[in-house]
């Protein structure tokens, strides 16, 4: 990070919300991840879609490791006024028993049960094949 501190409100940053000039609010810090576009390991279209936004939510979602984080110092602008950021939810972990929760639909429940059980199935009938002949 250098050494002279920018501060942005978020409406400076909500302009910054294209494919050639891409800016993103992770915790309070804005970054300008223009030329990381291509290299985006979730492709581009993710950091399009959350342009000009607090991605904090987001980013921590998908679970990025240290390195990332760390990569965000190379892109790193400015501060973003906390008296200008619109009030937000805080923000929630994916816990085990919602993940549950989001299986209330039954074709969702039969599609994860058949995404667990075909290839245990399949290990099943291979194993029971290598034994039996």
């Amino acid at each position: 990070m250098g050494v002279d501190r920018k501060v942005f409100n978020s409406d400076e940053v909500s302009v910054h919300n294209n494919a050639k000039d891409c800016w993103v609010i992770i915790n309070a810090k804005a970054y300008d991840v223009t030329n990381f576009l291509a290299d985006h390991p979730g492709g581009d279209e993710v950091l399009l879609a959350a342009a000009g936004k607090d991605a904090s939510e987001e980013f921590e979602d998908v679970g990025h490791g240290s390195a990332a984080r760390l990569m965000l110092d190379e892109f790193y602008v400015g501060e973003i006024d906390p008296s200008s950021s619109p009030e937000k939810t805080s923000y929630t972990p994916r816990t085990q028993s919602r993940a549950i929760n989001d299986c209330n639909k039954p074709s969702e429940l039969i599609i994860k049960l058949f995404r667990f059980l075909v290839p245990l199935t399949i290990l099943g009938l291979a194993v029971g094949i290598r034994f039996y002949n």
